[in-house]
């Protein structure tokens, strides 16, 4: 076979660290080692994978193409490593949780501190996502584990899940905010001038779930959880939170919990992973996440 994984990770590494010479050092190899390589390829394929452009070196079209699709070798090769690890110990070599940003991080981080007293050597990632994006991470093979989603609008095929916890919301706004002069409970013209405070979807094909928010209403975007509470706090915008998140702030005061005239419905969160994973790390986080629900 004329193009190696080893093809591929030169043209990773030069993509990646923007020159040959950095891809050398990145590689451990000399210069001449990664032209060579890519020279060689070029040969082979009887294509041109770059051009000069002035002093530097300009991946073509068909390059590209090179570089992209070779990428997916090399995640396929890792996969099939890590498929042959598993069988010889049934442990996973490393477990990527795709973390809601509603769902509460120290729940988490109890879970891992208790892994980690089994020594299994199991490497554990945690990445947060928001919405649709957290089931996206399974989806695209990003995580193996999602913990706090909500509930999918549509059956993902090959993912299993199921509700773990069920999160109620409170309109709450900064202890020196305007709305706590208004009367309550509060319309949506009383609160349309003020900024709502929302956390924008993480996923990057899948189309975006909806938000609590009202029509016409100005929007500060932001990334996550911590994000929108310390906006909140800090009185830049209103909206609602999840009162297992806000207990801490709304005891001290810096947030204050106001009435409305529309509901703020329940809403069940998720685990899920994928059916033919049967890594006894994620069997083990899975169960362990049961316990605490």
């Amino acid at each position: 076979m004329k193009l190696s994984l080893d093809a591929c990770e030169v043209l990773d590494a030069i993509d990646k660290k923007g020159s040959f010479a950095a891809a050398a050092a990145a590689l451990y190899r000399v210069p001449s080692t990664v032209t060579y390589t890519v020279q060689k390829l070029e040969e082979e394929l009887g294509i041109m994978i770059y051009r000069r452009e002035g002093r530097r070196s300009v991946l073509t079209p068909a390059g590209r193409v090179l570089l992209e699709q070779g990428r997916e070798l090399l995640k396929a090769a890792e996969h099939i490593v890590e498929n042959a690890k598993q069988v010889d110990s049934g442990w996973e070599s490393q477990l990527t949780i795709a973390r809601d940003t509603i769902y509460d991080i120290d729940k988490i981080y109890d879970i891992v501190e208790a892994f980690y007293q089994l020594n299994t050597g199991v490497e554990v990632t945690i990445i947060e996502e928001v919405l649709a994006g957290s089931w996206e991470a399974i989806i695209e093979n990003r995580a193996d584990l999602v913990i706090g989603a909500p509930k999918p609008e549509i059956n993902i095929q090959g993912i299993k899940f199921e509700e773990i916890a069920i999160a109620d919301w409170q309109f709450v706004a900064s202890k020196n905010h305007p709305l706590l002069e208004y009367k309550q409970p509060l319309t949506e013209e009383d609160i349309k001038p003020f900024h709502s405070v929302m956390i924008k979807d993480s996923s990057k094909t899948s189309p975006a779930m909806t938000h609590r928010i009202f029509e016409k209403q100005r929007i500060l975007r932001v990334a996550s959880m911590e994000q929108k509470i310390l906006a909140q706090i800090r009185g830049v915008g209103v909206g609602f939170l999840p009162t297992h998140r806000i207990i801490n702030h709304l005891e001290s005061g810096d947030l204050v919990p106001l009435l409305i005239d529309k509901d703020a419905p329940l809403t069940p969160l998720f685990m899920g992973w994928r059916a033919n994973n049967k890594g006894r790390a994620m069997r083990w986080f899975i169960e362990k996440i049961r316990e605490i629900k």
